[in-house]
């Protein structure tokens, strides 16, 4: 069972926090933002009310998970901040003199607490709630894009994790004393899992009974991380896929392992709208749903910006029967074709008749339709004089000497010609240099808030960890406007 903790402890401290955490301490003003009484009302059915010995305060393990998004630090380490932090302390509504809790405490709470709770989206609607409230959220766009999180669990061996990681510890002492060196143990030169392990093992108890500096916050955290996965990672490394993570794709030759985010961001950079996929989801099968999460949220949609990938028929339909704007350029695939740019034929409008690159204009043309397509898609098939053809200094590549020479359009679609006229308009041109704006958030999230990896397996976890990235990130945004 519990009980809610609506203020401070008394103790006899607490006047200390007037003295030390100052007005604009971010963490104290995020407090005095939010109302985070909504926790208790979401958690309280998986708590059992009348019954047992109390738990630890729902509020203040919500707001431990928050402070390891904004903070980027580890459950031992949120924890061990929070016994001597007093800004902490504040923020989690404890005593000065309070002890804290045990760190695997947030483990239970994500697994057993957080269960059967859509944390993304309720989370994302009460900061664009308290937007609102505020008066900052005045746009009626919102920018899409899709950011994209490796797997913690990548396509790397046990042993190649456990070296990352080893690694990334004997970096940081060097960086405090080089000379150290000498005191370490000897790096791992056998191919094999058990050695590698036994080399981390020998390295964690030199950093933690040899050396001085075991204490100091640069070398704690690298180094808990090496613990936690010697300790309590290892046998899931051994089985090391995780099973919802997939390949996606960033460019034609370049590909990720594990899960992709996608976004719908205001023109004033709150985020009001994530779905979580797994990495090889196509992005533009997802604004619908991004825009129906948004006007759920509060926004008055009308229009959308976005790249190519969201200009797809379907979305164009969607967006004119709701009275949306679809700022997204068409793929090139669709207003030039599949071919190169020194293979494109000019259209003379005058004529109707398509022209060779050695000014030689079509003689006639013809309709087709694609019965594969279920003749919904028309060509018209353009023909030339093959005569001229025959004695072209261009037709190395392009006349193979047939009995004729045609140059194939296929006919856009009532939507992808209005599309085409939009997007050629002043006000499509200014509108889409608003995109800047979300790739700008992504790498915030990426490089401030531990996005770039997933802290866990599995795509639940994936939500649970951007939620709490999304919420501090908007919590931030929030705190700047308002200032």
């Amino acid at each position: 069972m519990f009980q809610p903790q609506i203020s401070f402890a008394f103790s006899p401290y607490t006047a200390l926090y007037d003295l030390i955490v100052p007005k604009d301490n971010m963490l104290r003003q995020i407090n005095e933002l939010v109302d985070f009484t909504f926790v208790y009302d979401e958690l309280k059915v998986n708590y059992c009310l009348d019954n047992g010995r109390n738990a630890i305060d729902p509020l203040r393990m919500f707001k431990y998970l928050l402070l390891k998004a904004i903070f980027e630090l580890s459950d031992v380490d949120v924890v061990e901040r929070s016994r001597y932090d007093m800004s902490f302390k504040f923020f989690l509504q404890m005593a000065p003199e309070e002890s804290v809790i045990d760190p695997s405490s947030l483990t239970k709470f994500r697994k057993l607490r957080l269960k059967n709770l859509n944390l993304l989206d309720l989370l994302i609607s009460k900061t664009v709630e308290l937007a609102i409230d505020q008066g900052i959220l005045k746009s009626t766009a919102i920018i899409v894009d899709a950011t994209h999180t490796k797997a913690r669990y990548n396509q790397k061996s046990s042993r190649e994790i456990l070296q990352d990681r080893s690694r990334k510890l004997r970096k940081a002492i060097y960086t405090v004393d080089e000379s150290l060196k000498e005191k370490l143990p000897a790096k791992n030169v056998v191919d094999t899992l058990e050695a590698e392990i036994e080399y981390c093992e020998k390295l964690v108890r030199a950093v933690e009974t040899q050396l001085e500096i075991a204490q100091l916050p640069k070398i704690t955290e690298p180094l808990n991380l090496l613990k936690e996965t010697v300790e309590d990672d290892v046998e899931q490394l051994r089985i090391s896929q995780d099973q919802d993570a997939r390949v996606g794709h960033k460019s034609a030759d370049s590909s990720f392992f594990g899960y992709k985010t996608h976004l719908a961001m205001t023109e004033e950079r709150i985020i009001t709208a994530a779905i979580v996929t797994t990495g090889e989801k196509n992005d533009g099968k997802q604004l619908q749903t991004l825009i129906e999460k948004s006007k759920a949220a509060g926004m008055n949609v009308k229009s959308v910006i976005g790249d190519t990938a969201y200009s797809e028929k379907d979305n164009i339909a969607y967006s004119k029967n709701n009275d949306i704007e679809l700022i997204a350029k068409l793929n090139p695939q669709i207003t030039q074709g599949g071919r190169k740019k020194e293979d494109e034929f000019e259209f003379n409008k005058d004529a109707g008749m398509y022209v060779c690159k050695a000014g030689h204009m079509a003689i006639r043309k013809a309709k087709q339709t694609r019965r594969k397509e279920g003749g919904k898609n028309q060509r018209t098939i353009y023909y030339f004089d093959v005569e001229m053809c025959k004695s072209c200094p261009f037709k190395e590549g392009c006349y193979n000497g047939g009995a004729s020479k045609t140059y194939a359009v296929t006919m856009k679609s009532d939507e992808h010609l209005e599309q085409t006229a939009f997007q050629e308009s002043e006000y499509f041109k200014a509108k889409a240099k608003e995109r800047y704006k979300i790739e700008a958030k992504n790498s915030e999230l990426k490089h401030r808030h531990g996005y770039d990896v997933a802290s866990s397996s599995g795509l639940l976890g994936m939500q649970m960890q951007g939620a709490m990235a999304i919420f501090a990130v908007n919590l931030k945004r929030i705190l700047k406007l308002t200032e």
